[in-house]
């Protein structure tokens, strides 16, 4: 999995991934406190996520595994909202 802050949204007149409501986000992948990497993707996303939030991302054939995103072409889905990350007995990131 990946990390990544929600920076903003993708609106597409057309898609073809046959998603009805489906929502994307331009997330920039981060470290484990959130401090972002200049590195961007665009994710589908299945939690609600929103602005600044830190999410968690899965890639590739992951993307792909959940009863929605079946035989899709999607290649990132956010699939969590991070609270809260301990590193050795330290809190380095909390929401």
């Amino acid at each position: 999995m990946i990390l990544a802050k929600v920076v903003g949204t993708v609106t597409s007149s057309k898609v073809n991934a046959n998603i009805e409501g489906a929502k994307y986000l331009l997330v920039e992948k981060a470290n484990q406190k959130a401090e972002t990497k200049n590195d961007y993707l665009v994710a589908l996303d299945l939690v609600g996520a929103g602005s600044g939030e830190l999410v968690m991302i899965s890639e590739s054939t992951s993307a792909r595994e959940t009863e929605l995103t079946t035989n899709k072409p999607i290649d990132a889905i956010i699939i969590g909202i991070i609270d809260v990350i301990d590193e050795n007995d330290t809190i380095v990131y909390k929401k």
